[in-house]
């Protein structure tokens, strides 16, 4: 039915309001009676085999959406309704900002792709932290992407974090920190080996001094090379991290078919979906090999079919994250996953 239906309906829209029209319709039908039960009955599919256990937390199945979907945490009950083992909201910010000008999202339907330059819109971390006290499913997982404010200097920028870690600890099961978006300008400096370790040690240590430390990740580019991914471990081990998330989108417009000259004239922001599958799987794979399979990852990148998130799986991944593919595929995505994982691992 959505890709029949409600696919080309919302694709002919702009992708931005495509998006929030579909965040309103969530939100009236999550009020409806019997709403919730059915979307359960549709798309949710639980299974004791599907449950993993990472960095010290119990996941329903390892499907999670990724970061960038739901910024404000609108509809974090939906999305377990709705089949996710988890959420990552956000990229959230201390205070409150309107991101970059519209447009800024854009599809690339031939390569099944998303590029966005969206730049951190979101509510701000208090009214984030508000939102998330209120949900009523206290036992599906939420992850809490946090970055700096656009305006506030890098050298600066560990106080951003320091500030929306305090605002949102007592209301998500872990953090990851996002230093690679591309979207914010500078933002990937803080990638550099000097730099992200200080801002790491100054969020851990006011973690580690909290009564219940929660998790602390780094989610990491794809357009970083070898030499810069050994960078990245040695920083995770000396950082104390619980884990990655690997990838972000990427900067690159390599092997498109779709007009170049078309590509160009959308401008600047960080492609997303099935043209990053290669390349997320193999930064994956190349973390996970390189750490001996200590360190644990979250893969997001390309992930459109269930043989896809077998492939982030196998590569190494102990949990994976939909966005882009979740867009095309429609909400089934999620079911169909975890029953082939069902089939591939019983």
């Amino acid at each position: 039915m959505y890709k029949a239906l409600v696919k080309p309906l919302l694709f002919a829209l702009d992708a931005e309001r495509a998006h929030n029209l579909v965040f309103d319709n969530l939100r009236r039908a999550a009020r409806l009676p019997g709403a919730k039960a059915a979307l359960r009955q549709l798309y949710d599919f639980q299974h004791p085999g599907l449950t993993r256990e990472v960095f010290g937390l119990k996941f329903a199945n390892p499907v999670g959406l990724a970061a960038g979907m739901d910024k404000n945490a609108a509809l974090t009950d939906t999305w377990a309704d709705l089949g996710f083992g988890f959420v990552e909201i956000g990229t959230v910010t201390p205070r409150p900002q309107p991101g970059n000008p519209a447009p800024r999202l854009f599809r690339l339907p031939h390569d099944g792709a998303l590029i966005n330059r969206m730049g951190f819109n979101n509510d701000g971390a208090a009214a984030v932290a508000a939102r998330l006290a209120q949900r009523k499913n206290r036992q599906h997982i939420i992850g809490g992407n946090i970055g700096k404010n656009k305006d506030t200097p890098n050298a600066e920028a560990a106080a951003d974090y320091l500030a929306a870690y305090e605002a949102l600890a007592d209301v998500v099961d872990y953090f990851v920190v996002n230093v690679s978006s591309p979207n914010t300008p500078g933002l990937r400096d803080l990638q550099e080996k000097k730099p992200l370790i200080d801002l790491l040690q100054q969020v851990q240590a006011r973690n580690q001094a909290r009564p219940q430390p929660r998790p602390l990740l780094l989610k990491i580019a794809p357009d970083l090379s070898n030499s810069q991914l050994d960078d990245i471990l040695e920083i995770a081990r000396e950082t104390n991290l619980s884990g990655l998330v690997a990838t972000n989108t990427t900067t690159a417009r390599t092997s498109l078919s779709t007009d170049a000259a078309h590509v160009a004239a959308l401008g600047t922001g960080g492609l997303s979906g099935r043209p990053l599958r290669q390349r997320a799987t193999e930064v994956i794979r190349y973390l996970h090999q390189k750490s001996g399979g200590a360190l644990p990852i979250i893969g997001s990148g390309g992930i459109h079919s269930p043989a896809d998130a077998v492939e982030k799986l196998a590569a190494g991944a102990a949990l994976i994250q939909l966005y882009t593919g979740f867009v095309y595929e429609g909400p089934a995505l999620v079911r169909r996953i975890n029953e082939q994982l069902m089939r591939q691992f019983k």
